[in-house]
């Protein structure tokens, strides 16, 4: 006899959910009163489909399976059943975003740490799941805002302008905090002078090895800006009935404020190692993608191995193989397979670049997307002039100069920085303007950048590897002790190896101007230097951080927690407290 699944809170029940909509202009009175987006998922149709949802049963699948149990089990306990009469995930939980996927790897997310976090003090008060429940409606509620908000704000520039702005403007500061113009009995501490340069309010004053005391005043500084930027979004974000709820909002603030901002952004994320050891695994990950098999011998073994996998060689033959072990080493068959391997790669790339050029000259020029948050119509149509005023191609980031400023090609190559600018000019500048914003090029760049960049099919994946980074096993792993400088050293060095591994030999003995792997390796270390300092990567880190949050939402950058909180709850919403 099988037991029928509870049923959920109403408020947890599926609602009819709309298909993702662009967003249009809305005030700030609006989204006070205005309740959570009714969604539904009883029809995936309305909803775009993740691949794993419609190809065949595969590792993937599982994988999905068993994320699909793990969430089952702690966000729907009453509803924990299988078989083919079990709801699907969809059915149970209100939606997060308008993909599928995407919710599947959030809920994991979600799962996971509200089983180590909340259950395990929650779990000793009472079994009651309203509490979980009041969780999962506000963390939905607030998403969908945020992808709501998110289309909106104009990624493209985010990605390539800002944000490379801000790491170039570290780089300069690293740099010249580094750079020794005076005796060593006159030298200032080189945090002081990068945070001179690089003034932040929450990391004055620049704490020092000799002195405790700026450094406590430095964290509680810290702490302060933290708890002020989560209030100013959580004043924007929250539904007004869980904004007013003063003992809700302080908890969820230090949740967000004291476990993700400070011990994990702010923290371990910093820290010079942890950026050198995932800059290791990232190197890794792409270079076990692009090896493939470049010569002709490998090329052979594997077509050898499958033949005498299905029977059809011999492996007795001692002619045959001692004529393949002829072939293999013969000149005439490296250089025919190497013209093969050529004339293919020559192939592929006038494929893709015409089929590219194609695309961009039939996709029309670029929206430009201003934010509609503003305080009044006035203040939009500012920031829409400034925008069409501000436009830029694609040629003209400032990621390329953040590239060049990185590896130092102004000095190491002089030479190439002048080429490239002076085929920037022609493309920009010149009476075909190819480059220029709307331009052949520039159209051709957009494309392959929204195709494959800025593509929510990377979401899933990415997500999945941070659940599985940050809870392998879908548990809390046990924290990672800082390791000795030594260690430290060794750390940085087999990234700078990674890194030279995956550079062609021919075009780092031109760029490094040697022949010799330590030099190459210490040119690498030096590069990788810029991110050693905790203190000054989280000048970096905070301020990527300020920026998305000032982009998302509009209303924290033009007003004050206080300001906020008044136009949501009205003026006497302290005292309603």
């Amino acid at each position: 006899m099988t037991q029928v699944p509870l049923g959920l809170p109403s408020h947890l029940l599926p609602r009819p959910k709309a298909p993702p909509t662009s967003s249009s202009t809305t005030s700030l009175h609006a989204l006070a009163t205005s309740t959570t987006p009714h969604l539904s998922r009883s029809s995936s149709l309305n909803r775009q489909d993740s691949p794993s949802t419609i190809a065949p049963a595969s590792q993937s699948d599982v994988s999905d399976k068993t994320t699909a149990a793990l969430i089952r089990r702690v966000l729907c306990p009453q509803s924990h059943a299988s078989g083919p009469d079990a709801r699907s995930i969809d059915e149970l939980l209100p939606p997060l975003t308008s993909r599928n996927d995407v919710d599947l790897q959030l809920y994991a997310i979600i799962a996971v740490v509200v089983k180590e976090f909340v259950y395990s003090w929650y779990g000793r008060i009472t079994p009651d799941q309203s509490f979980v429940e009041e969780v999962v409606r506000i963390f939905a509620h607030c998403t969908r805002a945020l992808e709501q908000r998110i289309r909106t704000i104009d990624m493209e520039r985010l990605v390539l302008d800002e944000i490379p702005q801000l790491v170039e403007g570290h780089i300069k500061a690293f740099r010249t905090s580094h750079k020794m113009l005076h005796p060593p009995s006159m030298v200032v501490d080189l945090r002081v002078i990068y945070h001179t340069l690089v003034p932040h309010p929450a990391f004055s004053p620049a704490p020092s090895v000799s002195a405790s005391a700026p450094a406590d005043e430095q964290s509680r500084n810290e702490e302060a800006y933290r708890q002020l930027l989560v209030q100013g979004a959580l004043a924007v974000l929250l539904p007004t009935e869980d904004l007013g709820n003063a003992c809700l909002r302080t908890l969820v603030a230090d949740v967000i404020g004291e476990m993700i901002l400070g011990n994990g952004i702010g923290g371990k994320a910093c820290e010079g190692w942890v950026i050198w050891d995932g800059i290791t695994k990232l190197v890794e990950s792409v270079k076990a993608r692009v090896e493939r098999k470049t010569t002709g011998e490998e090329i052979e073994s594997t077509a050898r191995s499958r033949l005498e996998k299905f029977g059809l060689l011999s492996e007795t033959d001692g002619s045959l193989q001692e004529q393949m072990k002829t072939n293999r080493s013969s000149a005439v068959s490296e250089v025919f397979w190497r013209i093969l391997q050529y004339g293919y790669l020559a192939f592929l790339t006038v494929r893709f670049t015409m089929l590219g050029f194609l695309a961009a000259y039939s996709h029309p020029p670029h929206p430009l997307t201003s934010s509609p948050h503003g305080r009044d119509a006035g203040a939009t149509g500012a920031r829409t002039v400034a925008a069409l005023s501000s436009s830029r191609p694609l040629l003209g980031s400032r990621i390329f100069s953040l590239i060049s400023l990185l590896l130092d090609l102004s000095h190491r190559t002089p030479w190439l920085v002048g080429w490239l600018c002076l085929v920037q000019h022609h493309l920009v500048r010149r009476p075909l303007r190819l480059g220029a914003d709307g331009g052949l090029v520039d159209n051709f760049l957009r494309t392959l950048l929204a195709t494959y960049v800025l593509t929510p099919a990377h979401l899933p994946p990415l997500l999945r590897a941070l659940r599985t980074a940050l809870f392998p096993g879908n548990a809390l792993a046990p924290p990672r002790a800082v390791p000795p400088p030594e260690e430290q050293v060794a750390i940085k060095r087999r990234c700078a190896d990674a890194i030279l591994d995956l550079v062609p030999p021919a075009v780092a003995r031109r760029f490094f101007a040697t022949d010799e792997r330590p030099s190459m390796l210490a040119d690498v270390e030096a590069v990788l230097d810029v991110f050693g300092d905790a203190y000054m990567n989280k000048h970096l880190v905070f301020g990527v951080v300020e920026l998305c949050v000032v982009r998302l939402m509009p209303e924290v950058g033009e007003m004050g927690v206080r300001e906020l909180m008044e136009a949501r709850l009205g003026e006497g919403w302290e005292d309603v407290e």
